[in-house]
C-alpha cells in the first residue's frame, strides 16, 4: 500500500513537471508602460553555440541576434518571449510558434527568446514568474501586450499586423 502511495505521488510529480508550466507573475508590466533596457546574452556572446543560450532543441539563431538592449534603440516591435523548453512543454510549443511567425514578419518585428537558464537577468527585471510569457514592445518601447501562457497564432497576429502597417506588407 505505502509502495502505490509513492509511486503514485512520484507519477503526479513527473507529469506535473512534464506539462505544467507554471504561469506565475509577469510583474509590474502593463500596457503602456516603458520597458526596461536589459542586457541580455546574444549568440555572440556565447560564441555563436546555440546550446549556452538555450535549452530548445530547435533554436532559431534568429531569435538570439540582439541583447533586449540594442533591440529597443532598433525603433521596431519587438515580441520578446520567456520561455524555458528544457523543463516546459508548453514553452517548446510557443517557441515553435514564434518560428513561424519569424517567417512571417522577417525584418519588420524582432523576436527575442529568453531562457531562464541562460538570462536571469530578463527575468528578474520583468518580474517573471512561470512559464511562458509574451511581451509584446512597440517601436516606442512601450508595452502594447502582456500575454501569460501560450499565445495563438490568431491572438497575436492582428497586434502584429497592426504594429507593422506602413512597413513592408506582410500578408
Amino acid at each position: 500500500m505505502m509502495q502505490t502511495k509513492f509511486i503514485l505521488v512520484m507519477n503526479l510529480a513527473l507529469l506535473m513537471l512534464l506539462t505544467a508550466c507554471d504561469v506565475g507573475g509577469g510583474g509590474s508590466f502593463v500596457e503602456g508602460k516603458e520597458v526596461p533596457s536589459v542586457r541580455t546574452k546574444t549568440l555572440a556572446d556565447v560564441g555563436g553555440d546555440l546550446s549556452k543560450i538555450t535549452s530548445y532543441r530547435y533554436p532559431d539563431p534568429r531569435m538570439y541576434q540582439f541583447s533586449l538592449d540594442d533591440a529597443l534603440k532598433k525603433g521596431k516591435p519587438i515580441v520578446l518571449e520567456f520561455a524555458t523548453p528544457g523543463h516546459c512543454t508548453q514553452c517548446d510549443k510557443q517557441l515553435q510558434l514564434l518560428k513561424e511567425m519569424l517567417n512571417v514578419y522577417g525584418e519588420d518585428v524582432i523576436f527575442l527568446h529568453m531562457d531562464q537558464y541562460f538570462n536571469p537577468e530578463a527575468y528578474d527585471a520583468f518580474q517573471v514568474r512561470g512559464e511562458p510569457w509574451t511581451f509584446v514592445i512597440d517601436a516606442q518601447k512601450k508595452v502594447k501586450m502582456v500575454y501569460p501562457g501560450r499565445i495563438l497564432y490568431q491572438e497575436l497576429n492582428p497586434l502584429l499586423k497592426d504594429l507593422t502597417t506602413g512597413q513592408k506588407n506582410n500578408g
